[in-house]
C-alpha cells in the first residue's frame, strides 16, 4: 500500500506503541492537536492521555523529563517541534543523555528517542528552516539518524526504542508528502546504503538532499549512498563506492562551515585518499540564514541542477 512520508512516521509510532506498553510519546502539541505536522493525529483517541503526553512549552523541561522516564525504565519517544527549538534542550540531550552511561561507570543508561523535525523547503524563514544534525553528530554516547525514505520514516522509531542508546532521530518536512510503499518493515540504524548504482561519480548524501540527488545521478551516472546514520558513520560503503567512481561529491543541506560534509570528505581523504582522481566536492546550502520568500530559500538551498554543475565540473 502507498502511504506518505507523514502516515510512514505515525505507522512507526503505532507500531512502536503496539510492541511495547512501555513507549508513550510527549511533546508539544502531540495529543489533542495531533503534532504541528499532523503525525500523531488520531493518536490521543487511541491511546489516551497517559501515553500521548502534551508538554508545556518548555524544551528543557519536558526533555529532561523523557530522560528520567527512560532511566526509570520506561520507553519515552519525546518529539521536538523543530530542531530550532532543541537549542533549548542541548543541555538535557548532551551534558546529561549522552553521558550518562560514561559518568556512571555503565551503571545507568539513558534509552530515549528523540525526534525532530529539521531542514527548510516550507517557506518557514530563519528561526524554522535551520539543519542542525552536524551538531549532534558531534556528540559521543548519541546515535544519530536520518530518516530520507519511506521505509526508514516508517522503521527507525522501532529500531531506535531497541537500542540502549539515546538516539536522535531527524524527520524532514520537506518531505512529508513523498509517497511510496514500505518494502522492509524493520529497519537498521547502523548502515549506510547505496540507493543508486553508477560508474562515474560518487554522490553522499542524507536526509531531504537524497531525492534531489537520485534526480541529479541520472543525468551523471552518479552512485548514490544515503547514509542514513550519522553518528557513527558507516563509511565502509563510501570507500567502496570511491574506489569504482574514483571522485565523490559530498550534498548536505547544512552550511559548508564545519558540515557533515566537511566530516565526510575528510574521513574519505584519510580511508581513500589515493583512490580519487580529482579533487572532492561539495553541495551545500549557502552561508545565509534561510530566507523567506520561495525562490530565495530554493536559491540558499542545495537543487537539482547545482548538484549536476558539480558532478559535470568534477568530470571534465
Amino acid at each position: 500500500m502507498t502511504i506518505t512520508y507523514r502516515e510512514a512516521l505515525r505507522q512507526g509510532l503505532y507500531d512502536a506503541f503496539e510492541k511495547d506498553e512501555r513507549v508513550f510519546l510527549m511533546g508539544e502539541d502531540v495529543g489533542k492537536y495531533g503534532g504541528t505536522y499532523a503525525v500523531s493525529k488520531g493518536m490521543l483517541e487511541r491511546y489516551g492521555p497517559e501515553r500521548v503526553r502534551d508538554a508545556p512549552l518548555s524544551e528543557l523541561a519536558f526533555v529532561g523529563a523523557g530522560i528520567g522516564a527512560a532511566i526509570g525504565g520506561m520507553r519515552p519517544i519525546v518529539e521536538v517541534m523543530t530542531v530550532n527549538f532543541s537549542m533549548l534542550a542541548l543541555d538535557q540531550i548532551v551534558n546529561t543523555a549522552a553521558m550518562l552511561r560514561h559518568m556512571s561507570g555503565g551503571q545507568f543508561e539513558a534509552p530515549v528517542v528523540i525526534r525532530m523535525s529539521t531542514g527548510a523547503g516550507r517557506q518557514l524563514a530563519a528561526q524554522h528552516s535551520n539543519t542542525l544534525e552536524a551538531w549532534y553528530a558531534h556528540v559521543p554516547g548519541l546515535k544519530v539518524v536520518a530518516a530520507a525514505t519511506i521505509d526508514d520514516a516508517h522503521g527507525m522509531v522501532l529500531a531506535a526504542l531497541d537500542d540502549p542508546n539515546p538516539v536522535v532521530i531527524f524527520e524532514y518536512p520537506a518531505l512529508f508528502e513523498l509517497r511510496g510503499d514500505v518494502v522492509h518493515p524493520s529497519v537498521d540504524i547502523a548502515t549506510a546504503k547505496v540507493m543508486r548504482p553508477g560508474n562515474k561519480v560518487t554522490l553522499v548524501t542524507y536526509g531531504a538532499c537524497l531525492h534531489k540527488t537520485l534526480e541529479a545521478a541520472e543525468a551523471v551516472d552518479g552512485e548514490v549512498i544515503d547514509l542514513r546514520v550519522l553518528r557513527p558513520l558507516d563509511m565502509a560503503p563510501v570507500f567502496e563506492s570511491v574506489r569504482k567512481t574514483r571522485r565523490a561529491i559530498i550534498v548536505d543541506e547544512g552550511w559548508r562551515s564545519g558540515s557533515i560534509a566537511a566530516e565526510i570528505m575528510a574521513r574519505i581523504v584519510e580511508g581513500a585518499f589515493y583512490e580519487l582522481d580529482a579533487p572532492l566536492a561539495r553541495v551545500c546550502r549557502e552561508e545565509v540564514p534561510i530566507p523567506y520568500p520561495k525562490h530565495l530559500e530554493e536559491a540558499a538551498l542545495p537543487q537539482v541542477e547545482k548538484i549536476v554543475a558539480a558532478a559535470k565540473e568534477l568530470l571534465g
